[in-house]
């Protein structure tokens, strides 16, 4: 009877520490950081002008209407958390999207010089073993020569280009099942520990991957093609290059005013894809130059290198020694209250049974995704929401990138006879109209829409520009891959890739208006929950479109291409459903009156629950 008492405690004793975790501690580290929030008050005490009972006791009759409410703050509130508090230190010591921007170009670089050469190695490897082992079943086929990393006309048959579907698909569970387990762990850790810090442990796995590439492009005979899945295994436990765009974004969420953000980010997205665009025309001229295909994954090793040494010497951290601590404490609070929950309630009493659900809780892989449906102070449906939605459309956007990046380049050299010098012409075409959209294009937009000075610096939650421009490059998307349904011409095709380009200001759109949501000091926890989103993508869309493909090569060969055009009208969709200006107000401190309304900040938490 007495276990069973404990038992229905159980939900209450949770209940408290999931609203506990919500709150700041207090504690003098954090509020060095309240601080930022507060200008005008004192230690969470209310100023003058501030209600003695502070807000009214009552749930806002429409959820919308109250994130709308704008801020009482003073005209020298700083614009977001964080500014000014790198003021009066030099110039090299301070940090800046400048700082990390040149070097995240040369990542990208080398990260698109090698995207055309891994998936041609990869083809003519396989290529190699299908014709090795059909030749040792029939004595009477001659087998042509196969020349790693070279078009080789023999290897476009629907038998290797179904097998190179598969192992590309192999290779993308095995990153992105890692992926997903180490990117939220990355996001979350950048909040308490830096961002810096967290992308070199990033880089270092990208790093090893280039080698094992180089490896075994170097010795086919010695290594088997399967030794390239050790290399997809350090690069999903590096996070990839998806928390490498989290934590490049959170570094700039640091640096920039949330109205702002949209372009900055815009600016990393076309840096990335500036690099693709440019990186396989430099990767091809450089091994036509050379003639030989390892150079360019040389290369390619020495920039990461270089971005490694880079973040490790020259770049200064975004995140302050006092956010960080901030972070910490509460984190250490929030543990704090978990284990008191776990000690109060014995697991002698409760059995097997409680212990495996202490070990599911323990470890649950989708427990960083609870930052995208909040239910504490300041939160609301509308709140909940707009992040599912968001979240829900770029995903589906990154999955759809995912899933289609690689059967792209595969159908074309198969449908049109395009050999490496054309694949890499066309993927160069695609990604610098990414990079002119993303540099220029939107800007231009958020400038003549948002004016000079952008939004009024109190302004939270996205806006009707946000909106325009998510539905806009979801409607350009799934233009493009209509295009690439029907045309049969290689020029048309590649012009139907430029038009798809031109939904590439969507992804770096959704990220900012994401941060827009969430209390900056969960920029890193929302970012690397996406980052868990996009690993599961990477999974989950590469698995699908494969099979689709490899099922249909030589048959319906177009017909992967249909279900992409229909995962764009999904998304299409889902944006219709998210609404401007919603934003979750988390209070700083919260201090209860003697009817139990907030004093400092935020919603009653009867409006918000």
């Amino acid at each position: 009877m007495e276990g069973d008492e404990i038992y229905e405690a159980q939900p209450e004793v949770e209940l408290l520490a999931r609203m506990s975790s919500t709150q700041r501690p207090f504690s003098s580290g954090n509020d060095a950081f309240t601080s930022t929030h507060q200008p005008h008050t004192e230690a969470g005490r209310s100023t003058e002008n501030e209600p003695l009972l502070g807000r009214k006791n009552s749930a806002p009759q429409d959820a919308a209407e109250a994130t709308q409410e704008p801020d009482n703050h003073g005209d020298d509130a700083p614009e977001w958390p964080g500014q000014g508090e790198f003021d009066g230190l030099p110039w090299w010591k301070t940090p800046s999207i400048w700082w990390l921007l040149p070097a995240f170009a040369i990542f990208a670089m080398a990260f698109g010089g090698t995207i055309v050469f891994k998936i041609n190695l990869i083809l003519s490897l396989i290529c190699r073993e299908y014709f090795c082992e059909r030749s040792i079943n029939d004595p009477t086929f001659h087998m042509m020569p196969v020349i790693e990393g070279d078009d080789n006309p023999q290897c476009r048959i629907p038998e290797v280009q179904a097998a190179v579907s598969k192992f590309t698909l192999y290779g993308s569970l095995i990153s992105g099942i890692l992926a997903a387990i180490i990117s939220p762990k990355l996001g979350a850790l950048s909040d308490r520990h830096g961002r810096t810090v967290m992308m070199c442990y990033s880089s270092v796995g990208l790093l090893i991957n280039e080698a094992i590439f180089i490896t075994v492009a170097k010795n086919p005979e010695m290594f088997s093609v399967h030794w390239l899945l050790v290399g997809y295994t350090f690069d999903g436990l590096g996070g990839s290059f998806i928390a490498a765009m989290a934590l490049s974004y959170a570094y700039a969420s640091d640096c920039t005013p949330p109205h702002n953000r949209n372009v900055v980010f815009g600016w990393y997205s076309g840096c990335l894809f500036g690099g693709i665009a440019l990186g396989p025309l430099f990767g091809a001229y450089v091994v036509k130059a050379t003639g030989s295909m390892l150079s360019i994954f040389y290369v390619a090793l020495g920039a990461h290198f270089t971005f490694l040494l880079f973040l490790l010497l020259i770049v200064p951290e975004s995140l302050s020694k006092k956010r960080q601590l901030a972070a910490r404490e509460k984190k250490e609070a929030q543990s704090q209250l978990e284990s008191i929950a776990e000690f109060i309630t014995p697991p002698d009493s409760l059995g097997l049974k409680f212990l495996f659900q202490r070990l599911l809780k323990k470890s649950n892989l989708v427990a960083p995704l609870d930052i995208l449906w909040p239910t504490g102070p300041g939160t609301n449906p509308a709140v909940r929401r707009n992040l599912f939605f968001l979240a829900a459309v770029d995903t589906t956007m990154f999955g759809v990138a995912m899933g289609s990046m690689t059967i792209i380049i595969i159908y074309s050299e198969y449908m049109f006879g395009w050999g490496s010098f054309e694949t890499n012409i066309f993927v160069s075409v695609i990604n610098s109209c990414r990079f002119v959209v993303l540099l220029v294009v939107l800007p231009l937009i958020t400038r003549l829409v948002r004016g000079k000075a952008g939004q009024s610096k109190k302004a939270k939650g996205c806006d009707q520009l946000d909106l325009s421009v998510i539905r806009l490059a979801i409607f350009f998307d799934m233009l493009g891959y209509i295009g690439y349904t029907l045309v049969r011409k290689g020029e048309l095709f590649i012009a139907c890739g430029a038009v798809a380009a031109l939904g590439g200001m969507g992804s770096p759109t959704l990220q900012s208006a994401l941060t827009k949501h969430v209390p900056p000091d969960r920029t890193g926890q929302v970012l690397g929950a996406m980052g868990l989103l996009h690993s599961a993508a990477r999974i989950v869309a590469p698995l699908i479109f494969n099979i689709i493909y490899a099922k249909t090569v030589g048959k319906f060969t177009q017909l992967v291409f249909v279900t992409l055009t229909g995962t764009f009208g999904l998304a299409f969709v889902f944006s219709w459903c998210i609404r401007p200006h919603v934003y979750w107000d988390e209070p700083p401190a919260k201090i209860d009156d003697e009817d139990g309304s907030t004093a400092a900040g935020g919603e009653n938490d009867a409006g918000n629950v």
